[in-house]
């Protein structure tokens, strides 16, 4: 237990909202009150609608009104007023970005405390919005009194983080290890195979373009032995369906769809291969690799310029493949299924990086140690 202190956190959104940094602000949330931290939590609400003030789990939770989303990113007036009025009384204000509004919302705030940033992606896709985004993006990171990063490849890998090296500390994202091991085992894919005999590999995620789906199905054309499960939802499902079955895959390839988080552990646990082929550097880290290591799973990753394939080592946990190649992917397949000694001794390897190296404890630890300094 530290000194007491508050802390303002922000982000865009907040659980139910389905995501990986919404899940991490969850976490930060939850659990920096255990070592001494006062935590208000402010977010903006999904959809259309009036601000709501509520207490989840703990956490003293505002929700500002929101006029919509555009761009990815909520419109709310309301949230730079409540942005002002809570910032005053916080000894830090702990913002995770991407998220202009709130960039927007200290620069129009006058708030003179120490700010730390969280930053866990670059913005890759919206360039139009980058042109808007720009100047407050730079007066945030001149801003900041600290820059928490995931890995090193998160700084390497970004356009604008190198001129900001010196403000930089790396903080990995964290999960629990005995909430993914103290699961009711059951063989939830096995009993979906068509052979029972194959290899599972499993993928969960988004089904949207920088995930890389297509290219794993392309690949999977060229694998041998294996079966493939893909849990997920997204704007491309429907053409991922298509192509499976247009291709011949509809025996090798079943669709999960949305699997809640029971049935979500089952499947790590269940499978043999853990693959995520992503594409760009939108993927910044995959928490989706540890949720699998922990399991003692190996890992087919790709060479990103960003965390990725700093979470699963190339030889040590896992392979790592260059981005967008069905063939390397397909041969790091074929290799691991067709090797199983290989498979155990990386998922071992995998078990043990995760309990040593990212600790959901351990890292919410060095988070508190940094503000409180």
């Amino acid at each position: 237990m530290g000194k007491r202190f508050e802390v303002l956190e922000v982000n865009k959104a907040y659980y139910p909202h389905i995501g990986g940094i919404e899940s991490l602000v969850r976490q930060y949330s939850e659990e920096l009150g255990q070592f001494g931290a006062e935590v208000r939590t402010l977010v903006c609400r999904d959809g259309r609608g009036g601000t709501l003030h509520e207490r989840a789990n703990g956490v003293e939770l505002t929700r500002a009104g929101s006029l919509g989303t555009y761009f990815s990113c909520p419109v709310s007036l309301s949230f730079i007023a409540l942005f002002r009025k809570m910032a005053r009384s916080a000894d830090a204000v702990h913002i995770n970005v991407p998220f202009p509004l709130a960039d927007a919302a200290l620069l129009l705030s006058g708030y003179k405390g120490k700010v730390a940033v969280s930053w866990h992606s670059d913005v890759v896709k919206q360039k139009k919005l980058m042109l808007l985004y720009r100047p407050f993006m730079m007066y945030l990171l001149r801003r900041a009194d600290i820059v928490f990063v995931a890995t090193p490849g998160h700084i390497d890998g970004s356009d604008v983080l190198p001129q900001f090296r010196e403000k930089c500390r790396i903080l990995p994202y964290g999960i629990d290890p005995e909430q993914y091991l103290g699961i009711v085992r059951r063989p939830f894919l096995t009993e979906k195979l068509t052979d029972k005999s194959s290899v599972k590999v499993f993928f969960t995620g988004r089904l949207v373009y920088y995930k890389g789906v297509d290219v794993l199905l392309r690949a999977f054309r060229m694998t041998q032995g294996c079966e493939l499960f893909i849990a997920g939802e997204g704007v491309l499902e429907e053409s991922l369906r298509r192509y499976a079955d247009t291709h011949g895959l509809s025996e090798k390839v079943h669709f999960l769809g949305f699997l809640p988080d029971d049935e979500l552990r089952q499947a790590y646990a269940d499978c043999d291969i853990f693959v995520l082929p992503s594409v760009a550097k939108s993927e910044a880290f995959g928490i989706v690799q540890l949720e699998a290591m922990v399991y003692g799973k190996p890992v087919i990753n790709t060479k990103l310029p960003s965390g990725v394939p700093y979470v699963s080592v190339h030889g040590e946990t896992g392979l790592t493949v260059p981005p967008s190649s069905p063939k390397a992917l397909a041969a790091a397949i074929n290799r691991l299924a067709e090797d199983r000694p290989l498979r155990e001794k990386l998922g071992r390897n995998a078990a043990y990086r995760v309990k040593r190296d990212f600790n959901e404890k351990d890292v919410i630890k060095k988070l508190y140690e940094a503000l409180s300094e």
